[in-house]
């Protein structure tokens, strides 16, 4: 039994590459007769849970609980996307979003529980690092709106360099990445090569200071989680 869960839990996640819009796109009706089938052995997996458990234990597992609206939100989904498929009306599977649940919620995944409630608890831990990253980089966009913004520099393909505030912190949390880099920085080192110190110091402070300190704080609070998770499991 827990093979097969394994097996359909895959399966169902997998339907994201077969169904519109797919890599390898298979006819809806495919498609959704594989879901109600996941959907189906998922429900009886539930059932066989409530026949060994008690009631009051059953209803009171959040686990149960969400695995039972996962299947009921596909289900009403599915319903409503054949129907307007009918009627050639276009629509969204929203229900894609809750398919993680199942391999999160049964009752075989407990390790990956326990690394989803690690992160989980780690998030509010690293929004400081996160918060003073993001004052980082909307201080740098606004020098470089004030550096670059009236100079009327143009970008290589002729459109407006560095005059809109959003599109500068985009471009600049792009930068954090070298995605862009140098291209970023072209304009202005061509208008003056002095202007390459401004992108030099984002980058030092950015990426190799504020990513290292947000890995650090990362990794460090994601390990201190994560043992205070396996003390409690084998304590029960």
């Amino acid at each position: 039994l827990r093979t097969a869960t394994y097996f359909f839990i895959f399966l169902n996640l997998s339907l994201a590459v077969f169904e519109e819009p797919a890599v390898y796109p298979l006819p809806f009706l495919v498609t959704s007769l594989v879901e109600v089938l996941c959907l189906l052995v998922f429900f009886g997996r539930l059932m066989h849970f409530a026949k060994v458990t008690p009631r009051t234990v059953f209803w009171k597992d959040t686990k149960n609980i969400c695995i039972m609206v996962a299947i009921l939100l596909s289900l009403t989904d599915l319903a409503i996307y054949g129907v307007l498929r009918i009627y050639n009306m276009k629509s969204i599977r929203w229900s894609r979003i809750v398919r993680p649940l199942f391999l999160i919620n049964f009752a075989e995944s407990r390790q990956i529980r326990r690394a989803f409630r690690s992160i989980r608890n780690t998030l509010p831990e690293i929004t400081y690092v996160f918060l003073l990253f993001m004052f980082s980089l909307l201080m740098f966009s606004l020098m470089a709106l004030k550096l670059f913004g009236e100079r009327n520099l143009q970008t290589a393909e002729g459109l407006p360099y560095f005059r809109n505030y959003l599109e500068i912190v985009f471009d600049l949390y792009v930068l954090v990445t070298t995605a862009n880099s140098p291209d970023i920085m072209m304009p202005a080192f061509d208008f003056s090569s002095w202007y390459a110190l401004f992108f030099i110091a984002f980058v030092i402070v950015n990426t190799y200071i504020f990513m290292s300190l947000f890995l650090a704080v990362v990794y460090n609070n994601y390990k201190k989680h994560l043992k205070v998770t396996s003390g409690a499991v084998n304590c029960d």
